[in-house]
């Protein structure tokens, strides 16, 4: 059977990992800046993760949520102390998309309403109302239509004002660093201004921290540069290493009832041991610090290279744009140099998402490399 043929591939297969490197079917090494879209965070197969998952498979690995799952309270309860978003409440699910569907969801439930401000170039998932407020026609259906979505541009206050005071819109939903968009980030007024527009309207602030969050970008999420407080906040990649899991954190101000949300697999044993490994590893190596200090190391050398144009991003989330496409430079990384990279809807930005554990040696490979595809 055929599978459906809905991405380009490169010729690589992968079969092992360990750390920053992963291992094709010819025994070559591949240094790994891309974290399959910032998924690893705490690098590949990392000894207290495996631990974890093993320990916990040999108790019980799923049931639904209709019993008493303790892990999924331990879960909350570190999630809450390393992100100091005190007396959030977590509703667990499996994806990002899905955490995004649910937070737009609970927005809608809590005003009343049904229109979404989004901003142009962001990318929130592949689900319905997440796609619709997705700024790309490509990947949206017909059927994803039905959703009302306004498209801002990031800084643009006046129109922010102007299509909250319509009085129809549920929620704003941001990314504090575009991913797939282009690494852009919008100013500190304007986010602040941003929250107090959406106190004033009666709309639901959403950050989408999918991509961002559990310490990537050296603080645990990347909204968290900016001086508020989010009425949802939605999280998955780097919260698993790999393992799918996704969440919601929401304001203590929302409130519950039975019915409003669901899940199969949410929150499931060995998702909850998964992350819970992962929040260890970030608390006990000190990754969230460590983060910044990659990023500030990998900034100084980006500098020093003429043809980067602009550097974007921060701590591990980065981004180098040029004044011309990286598709080429990307193939060469990976087939001449053996280096894993990201692209994004920006065709001149080349993406940098590694595992968390990155060294400064890591970067010094890369950095030699992209010098010699750019002679």
């Amino acid at each position: 059977m055929a599978l459906f043929d809905v991405y380009p591939l490169y010729d690589v297969e992968p079969v092992k990992a360990k750390g920053l490197y992963v291992y094709d079917k010819y025994k070559k090494k591949y240094l790994d800046l891309y974290g399959g879209h910032a998924v690893i965070s705490i690098g590949h197969g990392h000894p207290t993760y495996k631990k974890a998952l093993r320990q916990q498979l040999n108790r019980i690995g799923f049931y639904s949520n209709a019993i008493q799952n303790p892990l999924q309270h331990q879960l909350a309860d570190e999630i809450i102390a390393q992100s100091c978003c005190e007396n959030y409440q977590l509703f667990l699910c499996s994806t990002g998309a899905e955490a995004n569907e649910n937070a737009l969801k609970l927005a809608s439930f809590e005003t009343g309403k049904s229109r979404v401000i989004a901003f142009k170039n962001a990318f929130h998932g592949r689900t319905s109302a997440t796609v619709a407020a997705t700024d790309n026609p490509n990947i949206n259906a017909p059927l994803n239509a039905q959703h009302q979505v306004s498209f801002l541009e990031f800084n643009d206050l006046e129109s922010l004002e102007a299509t909250l005071k319509k009085g129809d819109v549920c929620a704003v939903i941001f990314e504090a660093i575009q991913g797939v968009g282009g690494l852009d980030e919008p100013t500190e007024s304007f986010v602040v201004e941003m929250e107090k527009l959406c106190e004033k309207y009666g709309a639901c602030l959403i950050a989408d921290e999918v991509q961002s969050g559990f310490g990537r970008t050296g603080t645990f999420f990347a909204y968290q540069k900016y001086p508020i407080r989010p009425h949802v906040i939605s999280m998955a990649k780097g919260m698993g290493n790999g393992f799918p899991i996704g969440g919601v954190l929401v304001r203590p101000d929302i409130k519950a009832r039975y019915g409003m949300l669901g899940t199969t697999f949410g929150g499931n044993h060995l998702a909850c041991r998964a992350s819970l490994a992962v929040l260890e590893v970030l608390k006990k190596s000190q990754l969230q610090p460590h983060a910044k200090d990659m990023g500030d190391y990998f900034v100084e050398n980006a500098k020093k290279i003429d043809e980067v144009k602009k550097i974007k991003g921060r701590g591990l989330m980065l981004g180098l744009e040029f004044d011309h496409e990286v598709g080429e430079i990307r193939k060469k990384l990976i087939y001449d140099h053996h280096i894993f990279t990201g692209g994004s809807s920006n065709k001149n930005l080349l993406r940098i998402l590694p595992p968390l554990t990155i060294e400064k040696k890591h970067f010094d490979v890369f950095f030699d490399a992209l010098k010699k595809c750019l002679t």
